[in-house]
């Protein structure tokens, strides 16, 4: 199961602006002469241009055909080339052993658990081997999943109801012991739990867990 985000409904800069994590990966990736990059539910293009703009031969895929065309206009306007694609993530267009480096932000999550391993499977499948990926994932310990009283799909899957793009988008959620779990075959570089905590009409903590990985 895979649902594109409405893209037509966000309201949101902070979708325009690369996260800080990517100038990280930029460099590092950098460092070790990788070429070759997956921007992987890449949205409106963000990272891509990035990633295009700092050297790096791009390849950029979406559920969401909106989004793509935004990110196409956008590569034109700042004068850098990104391959771009519409596909679904559960079965990726791309050859196998293609990539050097794989750049996943808030994406992998919306799927159910089956699926997940899906998706784990096919980022495996298109990096090469020794290339890497930083991947972020839901955490169970954040509100959404226990405290927003979303209806539930599986265990570890809710589908978020509320105004805005992810209206009706499955949310799978992970603790360290399903990490360790799922990325087996896998090393993981690090792990990092983050909290992100947003000031509205009260206080909400969103977690993730940041992981940067190489295929084995």
């Amino acid at each position: 199961m895979s649902k594109e985000w409405n893209w037509e409904k966000n309201k949101l800069d902070k979708w325009l602006t690369p996260s800080i994590e990517s100038y990280y990966y930029v460099n590092i990736w950098k460092s070790k002469n990788f070429k070759k990059i997956l921007d992987l539910g890449c949205g409106l293009g963000r990272h891509s241009i990035l990633f295009a703009q700092s050297g790096f031969v791009v390849d950029a895929c979406d559920l969401s055909s909106y989004a793509i065309v935004h990110l196409n206009t956008w590569a034109k306007t700042e004068n850098v080339s990104v391959n771009t694609k519409v596909c679904d993530m559960l079965e990726l267009p791309y050859e196998s052993n293609t990539f050097d480096a794989l750049f996943a932000y808030h994406v992998i999550s919306h799927t159910t658990t089956k699926d997940f391993l899906k998706v784990i499977s096919e980022i495996k499948r298109v990096l090469k081997k020794e290339g890497e990926a930083f991947i972020t994932l839901c955490s169970k310990e954040t509100w959404s999943f226990k405290e927003a009283g979303y209806p539930k799909i599986d265990e570890n899957t809710v589908i978020k109801i509320e105004d805005g793009p992810e209206n009706n988008i499955p949310h799978f959620y992970v603790d360290l012991d399903d990490i360790h779990k799922l990325f087996s075959e896998f090393e993981l570089l690090s792990v990092r739990h983050i909290d992100d905590i947003f000031y509205t009409d009260k206080v909400n903590h969103s977690k993730h867990y940041f992981l940067h990985l190489r295929r084995k």
